[in-house]
């Protein structure tokens, strides 16, 4: 595969074209998600402050990367390099709000009524794990720019699921919750991975990495979700908080 230095310019200009209309759509499609979420009364600003620090920081990343992914398509490389320098902090914040909001959700409120509550916290924990790996491989590969825009591309679309999964009919789906909203979002890799095979004539490698690595994530977390250990350890982990209220299983939501 070439270098982004060595890609005619008519075939630059047609992965910018993608890169610049998928970032806008995933980003519509995440942001539309929660807010939707919102106006259907299903979100409460009356939370502990993590929900809001995770909030305002996933939310900035969220135009961060849309922001950079408009420069590149502008041929702004200076400011688009300049405030990539930003994700080295900005991503360990991610992360460590994600795991912090993630056990706190199942205190507070036992976590979403579709999945089981030790399903929710090991498949999220590896779905943190699967977006920091990619992010920082990206930022690793970043004088890459073959591997770096399509790895970035990957942590983005890895780190939009929440918003994802929020536009879709999960209660429909229950107990295959996890496996549709990953496959939701995979498609956005695939759209990737076509562009290349019309753009240059095969699949880059980084797609693979970005298709293959959050799902094989989520699958590792399903399992070990549904073992003894992870049961009992979440059992004890909401023991005494509204959280433990419910049960630790799916369940269909009163009302719905």
């Amino acid at each position: 595969m070439a270098t982004l230095a060595d890609t005619p310019p008519h075939t630059a200009a047609g992965e910018h074209r993608f890169f610049l209309i998928a970032t806008w759509l995933l980003a519509i499609l995440t942001v539309g998600g929660f807010a939707l979420n919102a106006a259907a009364g299903r979100s409460s600003f009356n939370v502990p402050l993590v929900y809001h620090l995770h909030a305002v920081v996933f939310m900035g990343f969220i135009g961060l990367y849309t922001v950079q992914a408009t420069l590149a398509a502008k041929g702004n490389t200076a400011l688009h390099m300049r405030l990539g320098q930003i994700s080295a902090i900005y991503i360990p914040l991610m992360l460590a709000l994600g795991t912090w909001l993630t056990f706190e959700t199942l205190r507070v409120l036992g976590g979403p009524p579709f999945f089981s509550q030790s399903e929710f916290l090991v498949v999220n924990l590896f779905h943190l794990a699967a977006f920091g790996v990619l992010a920082f491989a990206a930022l690793r590969m970043r004088r890459q720019p073959d591997w770096h825009k399509r790895l970035m591309f990957g942590a983005m679309v890895t780190v939009s699921i929440p918003g994802l999964a929020r536009l879709l009919p999960l209660p429909f789906v229950v107990p295959f919750v996890f496996p549709v909203i990953f496959g939701v979002a995979a498609l956005f890799i695939l759209a990737g991975m076509i562009m290349d095979k019309r753009v240059h004539g095969s699949v880059h490698k980084a797609w693979w990495w970005a298709l293959i690595g959050p799902i094989a994530a989520m699958g590792v977390g399903e399992v070990i979700g549904a073992t003894g250990y992870a049961k009992t350890w979440v059992a004890g982990h909401v023991a005494g908080t509204p959280g433990g209220e419910r049960s630790p299983d799916p369940f269909m939501p009163p009302g719905m």
